[in-house]
């Protein structure tokens, strides 16, 4: 390819801090070395063969995923199932792990209180509202990337810093107190926001892969840590906005997330080879995993699909227009359903979809959430135990393709 743009150092001193924590070690000054990375908005890209197959390979499996006809009639069920569990293992990535039916109880509100979950819904809403940024004619700005960490950090308890640029130095290491020893660190404030600018420019660019935009910008993005906290999240809801944008993915997200999961040390490493320059391998690496993703939602789709079969005919096989058929249909998207919601999703009277929730749960389909027999909370354990299988399955089998 031609030459690498990874950047380049610079040292920076750290002022003496009287009153630090952790030891007079860390109340001393010293040198440290700040990363900046390099413009890419107008970056000739060009791969060598391994790493260019590994684009159109993943690129061929996205389009194949998306061109996935919907069973039964909802194209929403898959897609939301796979964007939840894409914000889940986002999430998981960063140290927050929740199970998909502690989420599915916080989105749903039968979790009032639970901080870890809003903090999850919080990378659904952000993972959502990315997306939503793609489907817009509009150019990506560095408004949006605010815009996606404001939605992604609302609910958190660092809401104070929501949508906002990071006006200090940062860096990832185990000191919480200064970057002496830190494993990376990132520009100082005033380069932020100019390579957002740039980022953002190479983001509206037309002229390259999608998915070879997606991985550049994702990793570009990570060495550029705007933020004060939330960067991964916000730089793995980047890929799904380019995806849509260019057309890519016009209907259901690659989880890449759940299977960066399962290789997290492997996922650190590409980024740090892109950031060594190592274009090649982190694009080979990041379309791999892309193209893994893709094919195995397919399966989750599939798989889906079939519990959902599996339902109808314990239902007795109910007429399209009933409301058990459109609850049926719905429930993947909304495991954890009550009589409102119903209502909202199918149209029916409060009668009709309250004797259709009653006949699911007699059934084993739906289980009820507490004990009340007014307003009462379903829940379906079987899609919650589908979906957790299902990434059990991948930690345990995905291997990257030599």
């Amino acid at each position: 390819m031609g030459p690498a743009r990874p950047g380049r150092y610079e040292e920076r001193t750290w002022e003496a801090q009287p009153g630090a924590m952790g030891g007079r070690r860390n109340r001393r000054p010293f040198a440290y070395r700040a990363f900046i990375p390099d413009a890419i908005a107008d970056w000739e890209v060009a791969l060598r063969g391994d790493a260019l197959a590994a684009v159109t390979d993943a690129s061929d499996a996205v389009r194949h995923l998306n061109a996935s006809p919907p069973r039964l009639d909802s194209l929403e069920a898959p897609a939301r199932q796979l964007l939840r569990a894409e914000s889940l293992a986002s999430s998981r990535i960063e140290g927050l792990e929740l199970s998909h039916r502690r989420l599915a109880r916080a989105a749903h509100g039968a979790e009032a209180h639970d901080q870890l979950a809003s903090d999850v819904v919080g990378n659904i809403a952000a993972m959502e509202r990315a997306i939503e940024i793609g489907t817009e004619a509009q150019p990506f700005t560095v408004a949006d990337i605010q815009h996606i960490h404001d939605t992604l950090m609302r609910f958190s308890f660092d809401r104070a810093i929501a949508g906002k640029l990071r006006t200090n130095q940062s860096w990832i290491g185990r000191n919480p107190h200064t970057p002496r020893d830190a494993d990376y660190v990132p520009p100082p404030p005033e380069h932020v926001e100019p390579l957002l600018e740039d980022l953002s420019a190479f983001m509206n660019r037309e002229d390259l892969p999608a998915l070879l935009q997606a991985g550049i910008a994702h990793a570009q993005f990570e060495l550029v840590h705007p933020f004060g906290d939330g960067n991964g999240r916000v730089g793995r809801c980047l890929i799904h906005s380019i995806l849509r944008r260019r057309g890519l993915a016009t209907s259901y997200v690659p989880p890449v997330s759940v299977i960066l999961a399962t290789r997290r040390e492997q996922y650190i490493a590409g980024l740090t080879q892109y950031r060594d320059g190592e274009v090649d391998a982190w694009c080979e690496f990041f379309c791999d995993t892309t193209a893994y993703a893709a094919k195995e939602a397919e399966r989750l789709a599939d798989e889906i699909g079939a519990l959902q079969d599996q339902w109808i005919e314990r239902l007795g096989r109910p007429r399209r227009d009933s409301s058990a058929y459109a609850i049926t249909a719905a429930l993947p998207a909304h495991p954890v359903i009550d009589v409102p919601a119903a209502v909202r999703l199918t149209g029916a009277s409060d009668v009709a979809v309250g004797r259709a929730l009653n006949r699911m749960e007699e059934l084993g389909i739906l289980q009820n959430i507490g004990e009340r027999q007014r307003g009462r909370t379903w829940e379906c354990r079987e899609l919650f135990d589908l979906v957790s299988d299902f990434e059990r399955e991948l930690a345990t089998s995905y291997d990257r393709p030599a």
